[in-house]
């Protein structure tokens, strides 16, 4: 399991403590369900503020491919995720009603269901990338419950003025009764970037040095020298990978 929508929202509207926070409860939910071995990340935009620069949704997640708690992928790469060219936004992701599920593997009550919970935290634009037009689509960067807006996106694609998972209204406000009030819970969507440790090429000693390396035979003549005037001991190749053509024990 690559990716999941959370089963519940931190429960204080869109005030989630911020990225860090989001990223926790992201975490949390994982361990919960026995992936907590895995880094995880909300995905979630902030305007820029404070001196800091805005942050990008699509920038936090990786590159992909990302899979659900069942084993369906719901997308190949960024480029699949957010249809950046014409043909990849005609053809359309993976991520729908049917593979946007928790990290417990069940599914998210969507338009038609009672409540309906559709509406997910995002504050991003289509492309996965803030607003940079100065306004609130954040609800003050995932730290208020009162004032500002989040923009929403719809995990089952349907119902508003669009289809899209990311990017289709704004809220009401940043309370809890508010995302209510839109269609949601104040659930958001959670990736694994993949963050994980690249197995190393060797290691320590001669077994690690010679790993991924063909196998060298040879046979040591003589005995290792005593002193600096003494012989030292003659290797013989029993195989050159590099000259197939020489005959074996010819240096």
């Amino acid at each position: 399991m690559t990716f999941f929508v959370t089963s519940a929202g931190v429960g204080d509207g869109a005030n989630l403590g911020g990225l860090a926070g989001a990223d926790k409860h992201c975490q949390q939910l994982a361990a919960a369900a026995g992936a907590g071995n895995r880094t995880w990340r909300a995905y979630l935009s902030t305007s820029a503020a404070g001196g800091q620069p805005a942050v990008n949704a699509r920038g936090r997640i990786g590159q992909g491919p990302w899979h659900n708690a069942k084993g369906g992928r719901v997308a190949q790469n960024l480029a699949d995720l957010h249809g950046d060219t014409l043909e990849l936004a005609r053809l359309g992701n993976t991520l729908t009603r049917a593979t946007a599920l928790t990290e417990k593997g069940e599914p998210v009550k969507g338009f038609g269901d009672t409540p309906n919970q559709h509406d997910m935290l995002t504050g991003s634009q289509t492309d996965g990338r803030a607003y940079p037009d100065g306004a609130d689509h954040t609800c003050k960067n995932w730290a208020s419950n009162g004032e500002g807006t989040a923009q929403l996106g719809h995990h089952d694609r349907t119902g508003g003025p669009g289809t899209s998972w990311n990017s289709v209204h704004p809220s009401r406000g940043c309370s809890q009764a508010n995302l209510v009030s839109t269609g949601g819970a104040g659930l958001f969507y959670c990736f694994s970037p993949n963050l994980e440790a690249t197995p190393k090429v060797g290691g320590s000693g001669a077994a690690g040095r010679n790993r991924g390396h063909p196998a060298v035979s040879v046979r040591v003549r003589g005995s290792p020298a005593r002193s600096a005037g003494h012989r030292q001991p003659q290797i013989h190749r029993l195989f050159r990978p590099q000259d197939s053509r020489r005959p074996l024990n010819q240096v």
